[in-house]
Formats: C-alpha cells, structure tokens, sequence
C-alpha cells in the first residue's frame, strides 16, 4: 500500500483495502456504503461527457447572467453565500429534487462576469437533493461548499489543489471481483468541503457536526447512474476540474436542484 500527498491526481482501483483504511473505504460518498453500491446501482448506462458549451439551453450562455448573483440559474439567496474573492465555481445543477440527474457547469471570472468554462452530465444522489442531509438518506445536500482537497488511486494528473495518492484508501467495497461498473469510480476525487475538515485526505474520517450528519461526499468519475450522496461526472470532466482548479482563486460548488438554486 502506498500513501503520498502530491500537488496535482488519484490511486488506481484496488479491491484489497488495508485494515488502516477500512472505515475510510466504507464511508465513501456520504454513507456507509452497501457492500456492492460504491456510491449506485451499477445497472445504468453512462452518459457521454460533454465539451465546454455542450448545447445545454438552460445553463449554458453565460452572456445571460439572469439573476442577481450574476451565476447562471443562481438566485440571490445562494449567490450571497459565494465568497467575494471566489473566482472559480463548479455549479451542479440538478433536474429535479428527486433527480439523480443532472449538468456540472465550470465558470471562471473575468472581471466582474462569470464565463462557463465547460460542462458535463451529471448524477447526484440517487434520491435527488436535501437541504438536510442526513447519513444514508440517499440525497445529495444543497449547498455552497468549498473545494481544497484531491486525491485518488490515481496519481496526479496535474492539480494545483494538495492531492492525496493512495492506491488502498479509495477503494470500493466491491463483493464481485469481476464487476467493472465502479473499478474507477475514485481514481480522481475532489472532496466537497460538507462536514469534513478542510487540508485533510479526502478519505479522512473526520465529521465536524456528527456522523449522523453524513461525510465523505466527493466530486468523482461517473458510473452512470445515481450516487449515494457524491456528485459524478465522466473522466474528461474530472480531469478538466483537477487542472483547473486553483486555491488561489477560492473554488467552490454550488449544487442542488434547480429550483433550489434558482430560490
């Protein structure tokens, strides 16, 4: 077992967790997992990822900021929990609160708009979207979280956010050896800064406001379907936010469904 902390990537997929990591492979994506379920149900099909600008008429074209937080499908209420100085944001826009579907939007700042970046398909909690998470509930939480932490059973492939390699602490509790639907649902993660302390291993343990409260919810590889509480989008996707990503400029997610973000 190897464990390095790089600055810029992620571990590759290993069935054979240490004894050291067993809790922190268990509590991946914001649950104790079900021994088969790393984060969904491997049943359904992928969606393809997208480019920057994939045709998406409801997020995409920056040029129409709509609302007062001057983001895109963000109203004010949500907007104001952007930090002044964040310059980079990753918006999750659900389809539905009960959805597990959706559209990850990379924008940037230039000035004083924000310009999308990319965007990719999306899965979320295979329930859809809470304001009030709770461990097991299947649903991601609505928010505006920061992201600091990386790492994955992959190394690097390139990040300026700190990056924790280990090719143990990531993996999946996979009963089937031969089941590929989650082999690399975590060779790159970026953690998403819900109850969990920020500059630690995304797979640290640690939940601030109590266990019952959920943790260990990540920006992941997408598996094509529903998560138990993380949010996933394809490698290409991933791999974009990894060498994007700057603590210089403050990233955070703003996630939930539409109607939320938008309230």
């Amino acid at each position: 077992m190897r464990n390095s902390t790089d600055t810029p990537s992620c571990p590759r997929y290993s069935r054979h967790g240490g004894a050291r990591h067993a809790i922190s492979a268990a509590a991946l994506c914001g649950v104790l997992l079900a021994v088969t379920t790393a984060c969904g149900d491997p049943g359904g099909k992928a969606r393809s990822g997208g480019a920057a600008g994939n045709g998406n008429p409801a997020v995409s074209g920056s040029s129409r900021p709509a609302t007062a937080s001057g983001v895109p499908g963000v109203g004010e209420r949500m907007g104001k929990q952007i930090p002044d100085d964040t310059r980079q944001l990753v918006v999750v826009y659900g389809d539905d609160r009960d959805s597990a579907e959706g559209t990850a939007v990379l924008y940037e700042k230039q000035g004083a708009q924000w310009k999308q970046s990319a965007s990719w398909p999306s899965h979320n909690g295979r329930r859809g979207w809470t304001t009030d998470h709770q461990l097991d509930d299947e649903r991601s939480p609505v928010g505006v979280f920061s992201l600091t932490d990386a790492g994955g059973t992959l190394r690097s492939p390139g990040t300026k956010l700190p990056y924790w390699y280990d090719d143990h602490a990531y993996a999946a509790s996979v009963v089937d050896p031969d089941d590929e639907a989650h082999a690399h649902d975590f060779d790159y993660v970026i953690a998403i800064n819900y109850n969990r302390l920020k500059g630690t291993p995304p797979y640290d343990w640690s939940r601030p406001e109590g266990v019952e409260k959920g943790g260990g919810i990540w920006l992941h590889l997408d598996h094509g379907d529903g998560t138990s509480a993380c949010v996933t989008v394809p490698e290409a996707g991933i791999k974009t936010l990894l060498g994007t990503l700057d603590p210089a400029d403050h990233p955070m997610v703003v996630m939930g469904d539409r109607d939320r973000l938008k309230g």
